[in-house]
């Protein structure tokens, strides 16, 4: 069997940069990326058979942990009835009432193959309905690859150090206005300078692609009332943070209500998916209700109904977990805490739930300058020596860490310890 380094080199020759997707081919922390075989509960198994701790999770997915009984069973009778119909089914509706019921102020989902998607969508409607073109964003933020979103995006462009990318073009980058996280004076400015010409404010409510920064205390409800003045849709990506801080997302979490919101990673249990959702008024815009075009093929896919369908039903029933998740992570960020203090190597923890993030820097890292500034030199040793000890981290400090379940003390306290061994290489 060929190991990661072959499989990269053959990969290199048919696929652009060897991976479908560029935060995977370590280019923040340098080496070969490494090819996994399989999972199971809080593990990765590559193809040469090494076992990693899970830090990642599929970037947010596999909060139950890898090859969870009830959703591989789920996938499995759903394969055996088909893969895909191209036609309704009752998966589509279940899963449309069961995220109406855990999520607030929401009437109704489309669905969508992907978060790109959903917020692409989402922008879409929100332009559609306020009849205006400009929308805000904040720099740090990833909203997915549509070509409104990629200004000062967070995520693998800031890993690659791509502020400015080729193929979107000037006139759509003027509708996309910026601000830094957690600066809300910067957006006051902003409708000052563009007076009726905003239709909305995008945010992750927690930022999960410059690393996990939360946001600041009144921030996201500045933001609706802002909005609200102004008469603006506040949309939340939940892509990240939908069903993981609570059953109810950031909503549930920050008390703050949204206008329209988008999901993926969680609803899918792992497979491919998206939505965006909202009130009826709003979402009753979309064809073939209104003149909102958005369409797909594969929107719905009765798989990835299955498997989201199977891992919702799990957090709806069992909230318990929500409590576990967050003293399975205060756990691991104590413990890193503690370790880093003692050898005097600086660093800055930021933790929401089971999203977390490790900066090496003294100052607190509240934006995506801040992100940036830190020591990510320092990350990139970080990484590979606890890739070395079987502890697989986001290839780069811009990524969140992911905490699932399934993930045991020992799992905890290892990491701990080679967190410590790795500071005492520092001294």
């Amino acid at each position: 069997m060929e190991n990661s380094a072959q499989l990269f080199n053959r990969a290199t020759h048919f696929i652009p940069g060897g991976v479908n997707s560029p935060v995977r081919a370590f280019k923040s922390v340098g080496g070969t990326p490494i090819f996994m075989e399989s999972a199971k509960g809080a593990y990765l198994y590559d193809v040469e058979g090494n076992r990693y701790i899970d830090y990642i999770n599929s970037w947010g997915p596999m909060i139950l942990g890898h090859a969870h009984p009830d959703v591989t069973q789920a996938v499995s009778e759903q394969g055996l009835k088909s893969s895909s119909f191209g036609a309704p089914t009752e998966l589509e509706v279940k899963m449309a009432e069961l995220i109406v019921s855990m999520v607030p102020n929401i009437d109704m989902v489309r669905m969508v193959n992907s978060g790109t998607e959903a917020c692409m969508s989402a922008l879409r409607l929100a332009r559609a309905y306020t009849k205006k073109n400009k929308i805000i964003k904040f720099e740090g933020c990833y909203h997915g690859h549509a070509d409104s979103f990629l200004v000062k995006s967070g995520s693998g462009v800031a890993t690659l150090q791509i502020q400015s990318v080729p193929g979107v073009t000037s006139t759509t980058a003027s509708d996309t206005l910026t601000a830094a996280f957690n600066d809300f004076d910067a957006v006051k400015r902003l409708f000052s300078d563009h007076p009726n010409e905003i239709a909305a404010i995008f945010i992750e409510p927690v930022a999960g692609n410059m690393g996990c920064i939360p946001p600041t205390k009144n921030f996201l409800q500045q933001l609706r009332e802002l909005c609200t003045k102004e008469k603006a849709l506040l949309v939340f990506d939940e892509v990240m943070t939908g069903f993981r801080l609570a059953k109810g997302g950031a909503q549930e979490l920050y008390g703050v209500k949204a206008d329209l919101l988008t999901f993926g990673k969680i609803i899918g249990g792992g497979l491919p998916v998206g939505a965006y959702a909202g009130p009826r008024e709003i979402m009753e815009k979309i064809a073939p209700v209104g003149n909102v075009y958005q369409a797909g093929t594969l929107s719905g896919n009765p798989l990835a109904m299955a498997a989201g369908l199977a891992t919702l039903t799990v957090l709806n029933e069992s909230p318990s977990i929500y409590t576990s998740l967050a003293l399975k992570t205060k756990q691991l960020t104590n413990g890193l805490e503690k370790v880093c203090r003692e050898q005097g190597i600086p660093t800055s923890i930021n933790t929401v739930g089971s999203m977390l993030s490790l900066h090496f820097t003294s100052k607190p890292v509240t934006d995506f300058a801040s992100a940036l500034a830190a020591d990510n030199e320092r990350f990139k040793k970080y990484f590979h020596y606890l890739l070395k000890q079987g502890i697989y981290l986001p290839p780069s400090p811009f990524e969140s860490w992911f905490i699932c379940d399934v993930l045991s003390d020992s799992d905890i306290e290892y990491t701990i310890l080679k967190t410590s061994e790795f500071l005492k290489t520092l001294a």
